[in-house]
């Protein structure tokens, strides 16, 4: 029997933490118009015209404080977890691993795991909550490029925001980190969305309650010790609240000791490593708070990479979208 294909699909890095490399990777980001949703007359001269000559430079100051010898932590750590899932799951799949924006592509694991005689395809958008503006975009993509090669339609995990082998994997990582006894509060922060987004029928903000109240339960936390909050806003328009920029120094007016888990994110990225993790903490330090502690992500920790494995076998039967 041929293998099972496995393709692991994240948002994506430039190819360097360097100004060109990055206005080419954020304009295939947000000139895509399932994560931009305006017209393609306004957006377009904006983005071209004032966001890329003005983010680009700002962002690769941003990606070169959390880059590594071995390039971006994206990049690196999805290729860790892919090749821990392979081991996990052994010789009836084939593992790949594709960003649906930057290197390495989506089209390029496509023709991978055509090369490896991978008739059926299980596909994972690394994304545990369901956005249009993330898992869609990544299921249209990939089910377009199978479609014009006649592949057959993927097998397709949209969402796992209350699989309870991620809670756990989840749960055990904030219990190996940090002793509850030395902990004041915890933050849940969640990457934000625009209001229109939700307003037009997207599940995320329902989602990310759920992962927050099942991660809570799962590490017996009463109401008034843990605070979710949405990160990375952009632009004027109002987003999903509260805003963590907001509520992170208010929270150190009461509590010493923060804890912040970002469940929205499987690998550690910019967002958790730059900006919750050293702008959200200088945040919360200036504002009088004495700990701030960061979990990282599941990345290939070996209870996620089990949980994985298991939330791919189950993926047996094509299932609705949410």
């Amino acid at each position: 029997m041929p293998p099972i294909g496995v393709l692991l699909v994240n948002v994506g890095s430039p190819d360097a933490p360097e100004t060109a490399a990055v206005r080419r990777y954020l304009a295939e980001f947000l000139g895509d118009p399932g994560v931009v949703r305006l017209p393609r007359w306004l957006w377009l001269p904006l983005l071209h015209g004032i966001v890329l000559p003005l983010r680009g430079p700002k962002s690769a100051a941003l990606y070169r404080k959390v880059w590594t010898p071995e390039g971006s932590p994206l990049i690196t750590l999805s290729a860790a977890l892919g090749g821990g899932l392979q081991r996990e799951l052994g010789d009836g799949y084939r593992v790949e691993v594709g960003m649906r924006y930057g290197n390495p592509s989506i089209a390029a694991a496509l023709e991978r795991l055509k090369v490896a005689d991978c008739r059926d395809l299980v596909l994972v958008p690394m994304f545990p909550q369901y956005s249009c503006t993330t898992s869609g975009t990544v299921i249209d993509a990939v089910r377009a490029l199978r479609s014009r090669r006649g592949e057959r339609e993927p097998l397709v995990v949209s969402a796992f925001f209350d699989d309870p082998e991620y809670v756990a994997a989840l749960a055990h990582s904030v219990r190996s980190r940090v002793q509850d006894s030395d902990v004041d509060h915890y933050v849940f922060s969640f990457h934000g969305l625009p209001l229109r987004t939700i307003a037009a029928g997207d599940p995320y903000r329902e989602h990310c309650e759920r992962t927050a109240a099942a991660l809570a339960k799962a590490l017996d936390l009463p109401k008034e010790r843990w605070t979710q909050v949405y990160q990375s806003r952009f632009g004027r328009e109002e987003w999903l609240r509260p805003y963590a920029a907001d509520v992170v120094p208010t929270l150190a007016q009461r509590h010493r000791r923060v804890v912040a888990v970002c469940p929205a994110f499987t690998t550690d990225c910019l967002e958790t490593l730059e900006e919750v993790r050293l702008e959200l903490g200088h945040k919360f330090r200036a504002a009088g708070g004495q700990d701030w502690t960061v979990v990282p992500c599941l990345n290939d920790d070996a209870r996620w990479v089990a949980a994985l494995a298991g939330i791919v076998r189950r993926r047996q039967l094509p299932a609705p979208l949410p």
